[in-house]
């Protein structure tokens, strides 16, 4: 073991004692751990439930803390305490974390960047990588989305690089809404518009003196309308879309007026 250690360039030389020292630290750190994650359940199952999760966010503060602790331990008993080894040490450590947090530095001044042109801002609504709601928090290597189903998404900042982003709002309270209606071909066209425009204009979460638009488009098996109207409040946004399909659904079964169903492919044998 003497032997063995001393041909490894800044290691010590090894003996089963130190063997015996480093499995042990490992052995009980792992165990400590463990210990730590049982205790750490039992208390916050325990505990008050505004506590629960303060009490569940120390385990990994922990297990960092232990980690770092053993690393202390062990490293002594590896490395020759001379210059040359801790240069030797140092720079390997330093390529290895310059090789690991490439992505976060990318983060750091991709979040730079967007702080400075101001790309999005806390309260924007925006899609970003597939993911559309509403931004909460701007860190400094992530944002922080919460979506209409109020689930929260942590967004890297080094998306920007490689994904487009779409902000709605762009540090305004409204909004604009489109509602979608696909209706049978066989109709009076410009009644149907002169409705879709009045339930909008009509709407309890429209912004008051905001345009209302109706475009018209065919498709394969429908004529397609987009209702568009600016909401008040960028956060009412669904609820107003709401608003305007039901209430423009009942007008327009009160004039006859069939919706669209998409055609089903027949089976073959």
């Amino acid at each position: 073991m003497s032997q063995a250690g001393s041909q490894l360039g800044f290691l010590k030389t090894l003996t089963w004692t130190h063997v015996a020292l480093i499995v042990a630290v490992l052995v009980g750190s792992g165990l400590l751990v463990q210990l730590v994650r049982w205790v750490a359940r039992r208390v916050a199952d325990s505990a008050p439930s505004h506590h629960r999760l303060l009490i569940l966010r120390l385990t990994p503060v922990a297990r960092l803390a232990i980690g770092m602790a053993t690393l202390v331990i062990i490293i002594p008993q590896l490395v020759e305490p001379t210059f040359e080894d801790v240069v030797a040490l140092l720079a390997t450590v330093g390529l290895a974390l310059a090789f690991a947090l490439k992505d976060y530095v990318s983060c750091l001044i991709a979040g730079f960047v967007t702080i400075l042109e101001n790309t999005y801002q806390p309260g924007d609504w925006i899609e970003m990588d597939g993911v559309y709601g509403e931004v909460k928090a701007i860190g400094t290597r992530a944002v922080y989305i919460v979506t209409a189903d109020d689930t929260e998404v942590i967004i890297p900042h080094a998306k920007i690089w490689s994904s487009r982003v779409a902000n709605d709002s762009s540090g305004k309270p409204r909004l604009l809404c489109v509602t979608h209606f696909y209706l049978n071909a066989d109709h009076d066209g410009a009644a149907v518009s002169q409705v879709l425009a009045e339930v909008a204009e009509t709407s309890p979460y429209r912004k008051a003196d905001t345009p209302v638009q109706v475009r018209a488009a065919e498709a394969p098996f429908a004529t397609h309308y987009k209702l568009k109207a600016y909401v008040a409040e960028s956060r009412e946004q669904f609820a107003m879309v709401t608003d305007l399909t039901l209430r423009a659904k009942d007008r327009l079964r009160a004039m006859d007026v069939a919706f669209a169903q998409a055609p089903y492919a027949e089976a073959t044998d």
